[in-house]
């Protein structure tokens, strides 16, 4: 049960679901078209199978191993994942039961929901292709998601996000209070605060979400990461472009803010609690309020990594200095500042993170960075 052809391969139920990433990556990587539509004669198993779709495949085999595990949230698996056809639907369905309150019910925001997640304009393929890359890279860089049901029903974050794409997609039909509506209650029930302007990419990775703020003109580029109390805000009260503008690959740290018109260079990296207020040139780290370079990243794409160090950490900071080693005492602020200006970008190193970020899409007509 549960068999299905993935990548040229059979995929069972038998096998380890969560060993399936590197095949689910061939499968769905790149693809930016509406990836199935479901015929109901496929049913198989008590629900029914979209064509091309492993990651949802996965997700409705995991929930039944959960329901099974777990007699007391089988109902609750049931209606929330495995009731439905498609990831879209089952999403659709979690987003509108965790906004909806008195005067805004849940039938009324699946409604709004499904109108952008079915849709066959660009804005309704962009939207279902960046939920899988989505939830892919939860699973991929948060050691604490457990699953991809894990995801889909229970982090924030990821629900923000999926939300987020919603609303610009209304934002950019022209149904502005619609999309502020939708603003006002994922930020009250999520904590939460994007703007419906702001234009994120697709593999973005909104790690716990409490606290993140994203102003109206912002952009963040694919496979960034963001952890809670991140702010990309503007300065002044001036109207127009006056947000920041990220890179793909990029990891910001944990409540660090990033003010003003500014341009963060792909591959870099903001440790937490910086305040940034000048441009980031790509692949370096910086630290601090206000923010200075502190040397450059260890990978080519931190965000996939998740690990805030510096390229010198891996050898130990004394032994950069000739003549100590990893096992030194800690070096003087002149020894660390000498440290610092001698580490160099260390090119294709970084294993897994490193043969990601080899496939990552490029694409010079995408306004993304």
């Amino acid at each position: 049960e549960g068999a299905r052809a993935m990548n040229g391969e059979k995929f069972s139920q038998s096998e380890s679901a969560e060993s399936a990433p590197s095949k689910l990556g061939a499968a769905w990587e790149g693809t930016d078209t509406l990836l199935r539509k479901v015929n109901p004669s496929s049913s198989r198993g008590g629900y029914e199978y979209a064509d091309n779709d492993p990651v949802w495949d996965i997700i409705c085999i995991l929930a039944k191993k959960d329901a099974a595990s777990e007699p007391l949230l089988s109902s609750y698996m049931y209606s929330s994942v495995l009731s439905h056809d498609t990831l879209e639907q089952a999403m659709s369905f979690v987003l509108a039961n965790r906004l909806a309150d008195s005067t805004l019910l849940p039938t009324q925001l699946m409604e709004i929901f499904n109108s952008v997640l079915f849709a066959d304009d660009a804005e309704g393929v962009f939207v279902r292709s960046a939920l899988r890359k989505d939830i892919c890279a939860i699973r991929e860089r948060d050691p604490a998601c457990s699953s991809y049901v894990h995801a889909l029903l229970y982090l924030k974050g990821f629900h923000a996000l999926q939300a987020h794409r919603v609303q610009h997609a209304l934002w950019n039909r022209g149904q502005k209070l619609l999309a502020l509506t939708l603003q006002a209650r994922i930020s009250t029930v999520f904590a939460v605060d994007l703007h419906p302007a702001a234009k994120l990419g697709k593999g973005i990775l909104i790690d716990h979400g409490t606290g993140v703020v994203i102003g109206e003109t912002a952009v963040v580029g694919d496979n960034v990461s963001i952890l809670q109390g991140v702010t990309l805000g503007g300065t002044g009260k001036d109207c127009g472009d006056r947000h920041p503008k990220i890179g793909k690959n990029v990891l910001i740290g944990a409540h660090s803010t990033i003010l003003g018109n500014i341009t963060i260079g792909k591959g870099a990296m903001i440790a937490a609690g910086s305040l940034v207020l000048k441009n980031v040139a790509p692949h370096t780290m910086v630290a601090g309020a206000p923010a200075r370079e502190v040397g450059k990243t260890r990978v080519e794409a931190p965000a996939l990594d998740m690990k805030q160090e510096l390229e010198s950490s891996a050898n130990g900071a004394a032994s950069l200095d000739g003549g100590g080693t990893a096992d030194a005492p800690a070096a003087s602020e002149a020894d660390t500042s000498k440290i610092k200006s001698q580490t160099k970008v260390r090119r294709g190193g970084g294993g897994d993170a490193a043969r990601w970020a080899d496939r990552l899409p490029e694409g010079d007509g995408s306004w993304y960075i």
